[in-house]
């Protein structure tokens, strides 16, 4: 059981505060609620950027990393479809350090034409060596826009092309600032040695009189149920075929996440696996397969990723995998099969329960998800899940008229 205090602020700024006595760090995580899916589809890419243009210096701080580093502290941040997160982690003695440099990126940051052109071109290179040089690296783009019609989940979190960071305009980049990288919509969370009411006044004195900004309204258009099957054959220089299989599912919040989580594991999740035994071990037919969900906040993808044998054909692979579902579909999977995932699941909790960033990165995304205390319920949800409901989700979404198929081949097959 994770305790834990909640404040929110006059500027609407939420606080999260988890005392852990058993640490002399102290983990500062703020989460903004902005991610790739809150982009104009024309200016993509932005939210990433933003995770590097934070870094790039504000108002009264021209360098984050040494002030943390002298503080004996480490930072970083990460940024996906649904969220953006800057993490802190420092002695407990030193928190201010950490809420200094937050407080002022927050409230200003240095938009300069040097540091914009800098980010930019760092941001370029990445997209250009993950996506464009390494192998399969655009696979994303390809699935993510075959499956998703108008939904901001169509492109991933680097963006659409290069082209459109290459183009952001200083305008583009203060008014998506000015929109999302506010106190109303923000969380803090503290995770360590730090009474709450100290680290309540601590945070009130540096955030306080930040202005709020204007509350933004999310409006996302929702996919409608997908009738019929997609299908893409991308060509690339790539060593082996490869064989993605995309499926709609259920969005975080909903009762049956925990059942397509498990679903997931079933096939994939360890060297005892449906698919690995089967489609590796005994049969052959892959190189290598995988299965997981996206997670998202608005409904997701169950993905299915293997690489076939040289001398395997494509198609047999294809009918392998779908005879693997089909199984499901027909079969209870064993309760004593289903239990075993679900301790390891379980233990996967429990023990990331002992890390103070872990624990203020979970109450940051739970809180953001509407509730910080799901952190606490979440074991006793994959609990509740039985193999009728294993069963039933696979029928609900291995449907051929709910699948978006991608092949990715070498330039020379």
């Amino acid at each position: 059981m994770i305790d834990f205090a909640k404040y929110t602020l006059e500027n609407g700024l939420r606080l999260v505060i988890h005392e852990d006595k058993s640490s002399p760090m102290v983990a500062v995580n703020v989460v903004y609620d902005v991610g790739s899916r809150d982009e104009d589809p024309n200016k993509t890419g932005f939210a990433h950027l933003f995770e590097h243009l934070m870094f790039g210096g504000s108002q009264n701080v021209p360098d984050f990393d040494g002030p943390i580093q002298n503080a004996g502290g480490e930072n970083n941040a990460f940024t996906n479809t649904d969220m953006t997160n800057f993490y802190n982690v420092l002695p407990a003695e030193n928190i201010e350090t950490a809420l200094w440099l937050e407080s002022d990126r927050m409230k200003q940051l240095d938009f300069s034409e040097k540091i914009l052109t800098v980010q930019k071109k760092v941001v370029i290179e990445e997209f250009k060596e993950t996506c464009l040089a390494e192998p399969y690296g655009d696979v994303w783009h390809h699935l993510a826009d075959l499956a998703y019609e108008n939904h901001s989940y169509k492109w991933p979190t680097i963006g659409k092309t290069p082209a459109h960071i290459e183009n952001a305009q200083m305008d583009d980049v203060v008014h998506f600032f000015n929109k999302h990288y506010t106190p109303n919509n923000a969380i803090i969370v503290i995770s360590g040695n730090m009474k709450s009411n100290k680290a309540y006044d601590l945070v009130n004195k540096w955030f306080g009189d930040i202005p709020a900004g204007n509350k933004y309204t999310r409006s996302l258009t929702i996919d409608a149920p997908q009738r019929k099957k997609k299908q893409k054959l991308v060509k690339g220089n790539v060593p082996l075929e490869a064989l993605y299989l995309s499926f709609h599912m259920v969005d975080r919040c909903h009762a049956d996440y925990y059942a397509y989580d498990l679903l997931s594991d079933v096939l994939s999740n360890g060297r005892s696996s449906r698919l690995f035994q089967r489609l590796y071990k005994e049969k052959s037919i892959f190189s290598q397969i995988d299965a997981y969900i996206s997670g998202t906040f608005d409904p997701g993808m169950f993905v299915i990723e293997g690489r076939p044998m040289p001398q395997v054909g494509i198609n047999k692979a294809k009918e392998a995998v779908w005879n693997e579902l089909e199984l499901l579909k027909n079969e209870q999977i064993d309760p004593r099969e289903l239990q075993k995932l679900k301790n390891k699941i379980e233990s996967s909790l429990e023990y990331s329960e002992v890390n103070i960033l872990h624990k203020s990165m979970s109450l940051a995304y739970f809180e953001l998800l509407g509730d910080a205390n799901l952190i606490n319920k979440e074991a006793e949800e994959y609990q509740k899940v039985t193999s009728d409901d294993i069963q039933r989700v696979a029928n609900t979404i291995f449907k051929s008229e709910n699948c978006s198929e991608l092949i990715y081949q070498p330039n020379d097959v």
